[in-house]
């Protein structure tokens, strides 16, 4: 099979693959040749093909979610406004973390986020999770008062807070697409 697919080069060490709706991308090193990027893809042709059956699929089931009316996301923000500053204390207050305003909104893209003034803000679309969800974003989210980074000192602070972090964080990768659909996002 014939695949189109985008070269990007860089200073990398190995070649990979990515599928990106019907986009494929090669991340290559600088000196990959384009036969080598072909031969690369080629040999990868079954787990394209089966990367690509799996995106339909999850537009697919993305598209037959049942949409959150108006009044229903009111709900939800009116839920968010109660329970997500009450989590938020709670954790705050076992952290020792201080922190500015919490804002609430429906997202697209995001579950949480920290300012650099400390402010937080959370997507409504979080109280469609389970309450183990919630808590893992407040968790993440008030980290980022102490360490506004992804690193390793940032992970350990999560985990000693929250231990289960990867259990839940994996929930809501697997499934947030589709709660984002309820809200016509996806």
């Amino acid at each position: 099979m014939d695949f189109t697919y985008t070269l990007i080069k860089s200073k990398r060490k190995t070649i990979s693959l990515e599928v990106r709706g019907d986009e494929l991308i090669v991340r290559a090193p600088n000196r990959t040749t384009k036969r080598e990027a072909d031969e690369f893809v080629q040999k990868h042709e079954a787990w394209i093909v089966k990367k690509r059956e799996q995106i339909a699929a999850r537009k697919a089931m993305e598209r037959a979610v049942p949409r959150l009316s108006e009044e229903e996301l009111h709900v939800l923000a009116q839920m968010a406004k109660k329970v997500i500053p009450e989590r938020v204390a709670y954790y705050a207050q076992r952290m020792g973390a201080s922190y500015g305003r919490i804002t609430l909104r429906c997202q697209k893209t995001r579950w949480g986020s920290c300012s650099a003034k400390k402010n937080l803000n959370f997507n409504i679309l979080l109280m469609l999770t389970p309450p183990e969800v919630l808590d893992s974003v407040v968790v993440h989210e008030l980290c980022h008062l102490f360490e506004m980074n992804h690193s390793a000192r940032f992970y350990e602070r999560v985990y000693a807070v929250y231990p289960e972090y990867d259990r839940w964080n994996g929930w809501l990768k697997k499934n947030g697409d589709l709660i984002m659909a309820r809200a016509g996002y996806r």
